[in-house]
């Protein structure tokens, strides 16, 4: 008996000696992502010695947060060894999290590692796992100087080695959940609009259907006047005042009617402004016939028809000093000291016109300093002559970029906030004295807490945060950021996150040509959602010219826009459920609530939004803003499973007895 006992402990202790070690360097580490650079072997992303917390390592991988590698074990490993922490040579300020997860389960999370650290060290048991993920987070502050270490990071193997694996994005099917409208008239997008007094006015009646549909409007101010075949409402605004007007759009399925009102006083972007810039897409290579093309592509695609208005021009449409393109070379203003638009643009004018022929609106950009941020000119020292110049010119919509003047700020003295305060409000005065409604648009980075002040310089939306197309990775930590700041957001006062990017769209770090988003169809829609939920401006910075036909079942759900665009203007509160997911509650006009449950986590998770949380009581009714179907009436709590890094979005309404 001894013997046959004796002899299953052999057998073990056989294979435990035929296990080898395969170093994490020997996997196609082309396969990790990274928010900077490429994965290095045995050097730091920096492509220097390894070296965490003082000590020297020989082998492993340096990356850069954020940082995913999907592996597949097949079952064939033991256990997974490694040091990690942050690399003495990021010269930064660094925060970095390690976390890993095998089948679904989380079996290490660091918390937040800093310079200076020592190695931690990992020792996990891998038997029976089929896959490993090793990921790097950024600390929740942004990627910056996020430098990561892998090292001596090693297999044991008894079985079949490990193998890198393509990212799950690269398999997930872009399903189209938003049902195409119907053939009756619906009317869609913001319920309120604010103009100035005696300003040239302007708007399309966003509406799906069947056309051609008749419009009819009952209450209009004289000063106005509607086209009713294309339902584009023009003219001059009232004298102060509120304004409810009843729109009317019929075909031959069906009438559809809404009360609208017009706010005649002194706030403009009641709800938050809507449309398309050029950036992400064509970057220093828009035209006046891209900007035509964007026009009619908004007005033929069904964007018009649910709310988008603006059709934004961003840098490189002025004259630069020097650039690549001979024909945006030029003197940069002329003898009465008017911007000049370069060759691309032979006629301002006529363009915001022909946009406007269709019922949108034009938006344009500059700078506070002398320079744009792609080095154009900008409007430093003629503040007032070029406000005057872009109401004359016909646009609607201003974004004014912080770029070189940092440089004008720096030579300054007194407080930094006056500093941040100053190009703003003296533009935003002279925006009010225009003869035109202007869209103030404040890009300066969220620098000196804008959001506390934006309003009070006479801006209508802020930029909360960076550019967004350099870390497209973090819709969930900048959309969670921005929602911090929801008590400064209200009718006439918007936090951005930045531009929608999906669909096609340019490599920001290199200004590339359009191709498809890196972002999987599930973080489309939960772009869109995180939004949508936050009260945010909504525009689109695709390719208008190859829209196809799931970037527009994102972009243009009427009803998951009604919750961007409900007139109460609230930001969503977050209500935190476990490590990776979380749920976003936004009261509305009518008194239900529009509810995210949105899941972070690399696999698919059961996610769980409590009445207790929430902030009610009772049966609700719920109904899927993204289907829109009805789910049916639930008590206490609604659960649901959301895939990775994806959304299921509901409109809560009390049940009635």
């Amino acid at each position: 008996m001894k013997i046959l006992f004796i002899i299953p402990l052999l057998v073990t202790a056989l294979v435990s000696s035929a296990a080898e070690t395969v170093p994490l360097t020997s996997l196609d580490l082309s396969k990790m992502t990274q928010g900077w650079g490429k994965p290095q072997i045995d050097r730091s992303i920096r492509e220097k010695p390894l070296s965490i917390g003082g000590q020297k390592f020989e082998h492993g991988v340096g990356t850069h947060a954020n940082s995913t590698l999907w592996i597949d074990l097949a079952g064939g490993s033991e256990r997974f060894l490694a040091s990690i922490g942050v690399d003495d040579n990021a010269n930064g300020p660094a925060t970095v999290t390690f976390k890993i997860v095998g089948d679904g389960k989380k079996l290490l999370e660091t918390g937040v590692m800093k310079p200076g650290d020592k190695a931690r060290s990992v020792d996990l048991d891998l038997k029976g796992l089929k896959t490993l993920i090793l990921m790097v987070g950024d600390g929740g502050d942004g990627v910056g100087f996020d430098h990561a270490n892998w090292a001596d990071a090693r297999f044991v193997v008894s079985g079949a080695k490990p193998k890198a694996l393509d990212r799950p994005m690269l398999k997930e099917t872009a399903v189209i959940l938003t049902p195409k409208p119907g053939p009756a008239p619906r009317i869609n997008g913001p319920r309120v609009t604010g103009c100035r007094p005696g300003n040239p006015f302007i708007f399309r009646i966003p509406t799906t259907g069947e056309r051609p549909i008749a419009f009819t409007v009952e209450n209009l101010p004289s000063s106005l006047k509607l086209d009713a075949a294309n339902g584009i409402i023009t003219g001059t605004a009232p004298a102060r005042g509120e304004f409810t007007l009843t729109l009317r759009a019929k075909n031959s399925h069906g009438e559809a009617t809404r009360a609208f009102k017009i706010v005649s006083g002194d706030t403009l972007a009641l709800t938050p402004p809507m449309g398309w810039n050029h950036w992400y897409t064509h970057y220093d290579r828009i035209t006046d016939q891209l900007m035509r093309e964007a026009a009619d592509v908004m007005a033929s695609s069904g964007m018009a028809d649910v709310g988008y208005q603006y059709v934004s021009i961003d840098d490189c449409w002025m004259n630069a000093p020097k650039n690549k393109d001979p024909l945006r070379v030029g003197p940069l203003r002329d003898a009465q000291g008017n911007l000049i638009p370069n060759k691309h643009f032979p006629d301002m004018v006529a363009m915001t016109e022909y946009i406007h022929s269709k019922g949108l609106k034009a938006g344009i950009y500059t700078s506070p300093g002398p320079l744009t941020c792609a080095g154009f000119a900008a409007t430093y020292q003629h503040e007032e002559q070029d406000a005057k110049l872009f109401a004359d010119w016909g646009f609607d919509f201003l974004k004014y970029d912080w770029c070189s003047y940092g440089g004008i700020a720096k030579k300054e003295t007194g407080p930094e906030l006056a500093k941040f305060k100053k190009p703003y409000q003296q533009m935003g005065d002279i925006l009010k004295r225009q003869k035109r409604d202007i869209v103030f648009n404040l890009c300066q980075y969220g620098m000196g807490n804008v959001w506390e002040w934006g309003a009070e310089v006479g801006g209508h939306c802020w930029r909360t945060a960076g550019d967004l197309g350099f870390e497209l990775d973090r819709i969930f930590p900048v959309a969670l950021k921005n929602a911090e700041h929801r008590a400064w957001s209200k009718p006439g006062a918007w936090n951005d996150p930045d531009y929608i990017q999906i669909g096609r769209i340019g490599n920001a770090r290199g200004m590339g040509e359009p191709i498809a988003s890196p972002l999987t169809p599930s973080e489309q829609y939960s772009f869109m959602s995180l939004w949508c939920l936050s009260a945010a401006p909504l525009f689109f910075s695709g390719d208008m010219g190859k829209l196809d036909e799931f970037t527009v079942n994102v972009l243009c759900n009427s009803e998951v826009i009604d919750v961007d665009q409900d007139p109460l203007g609230q930001c969503a509160r977050v209500v935190p459920v476990e490590e990776e997911t979380f749920v976003m509650v936004k009261d509305l006009e009518d008194g239900s609530k529009a509810v995210g449950l949105f899941n972070r986590s690399e696999v698919e998770t059961s996610v769980t939004a409590k009445w207790s949380d929430l902030g009610v009581k009772g049966p609700q009714t719920l109904r899927d803003l993204w289907r829109q179907k009805e789910l049916g009436r639930f008590e206490n709590e609604f659960k649901a499973s959301v895939p990775r890094h994806g959304v299921v979005m509901v409109r809560m309404t009390g049940a009635r007895p």
